[in-house]
């Protein structure tokens, strides 16, 4: 069995009590209230900040020519993303440096930089594919089941659904069983256990939003 396989049914649990949640129903309808996802546009893009340095990082990490140019794209892709989704949302965004990480926003990316500099650079994969993997499943299952209605958020659902983020996705699951395929029982282990964490992270970052996450004062 592929190292991919086995990741996915470990989280499976976890990636079924995400699309349970409300946030990504009332997405999926059309009726999250706008401040919901207003709040959950500004931590993604501070999000994305860290999660395209971690692909960078990665990337540098890599051996193989074409591993490296696959992490080189996907972190060039994620500032392409940022950028587009800073056009899209101007008005709802603001200035990203006038934003402060959410609670749920700095441990996921702080995790992930964690792995990348302490952990295997397999590790630190496994730690990046809940973010490709997760999203491709949850846009496609919202394209699936969505209303036909007009939808406020339909560009956004877009851009996770479909066969040109699924491609990518495609990619990305393909260098981790590449190179999981090389470690021992205990290594690949230890991929599944980051994989499944940032899975849970994934659950907590839209639940976050729906509450509207604030620091303690």
């Amino acid at each position: 069995m592929k190292w991919s396989e086995q990741a996915w049914r470990a989280a499976l649990p976890v990636y079924t009590e995400i699309l349970e949640l409300p946030f990504l129903h009332e997405l999926m309808d059309g009726t999250l209230p706008p401040e919901k996802f207003r709040f959950y546009i500004q931590q993604d893009a501070l999000y994305l900040n860290g999660f395209g340095k971690a692909l960078a990082g990665i990337a540098a990490r890599l051996e193989k020519p074409e591993h490296m140019g696959a992490f080189v794209g996907f972190a060039a892709d994620t500032m392409i993303v940022e950028r587009d989704m800073h056009q899209s949302f101007f008005d709802v965004l603001g200035k990203l440096e006038d934003l402060e990480p959410s609670p749920t926003c700095l441990l996921y990316t702080s995790f992930m930089l964690r792995q990348l500099a302490d952990a295997p650079v397999e590790t630190a994969l496994a730690s990046v594919l809940p973010c490709f993997w997760v999203y491709k499943e949850v846009g496609d299952h919202i394209l699936a089941n969505q209303t036909k209605n007009a939808n406020r958020y339909q560009n956004w659902i877009d851009t996770y659904g479909g066969e040109e983020y699924g491609a990518a996705v495609s990619r990305a699951i393909a260098v981790c069983d590449e190179l999981a395929a090389a470690l021992t029982e205990k290594q690949r282990e230890a991929m599944t256990e980051a994989y499944v964490l940032c899975t849970k992270m994934e659950w907590m970052f839209w639940d976050s939003a729906y509450r509207l996450e604030q620091w303690p004062v």
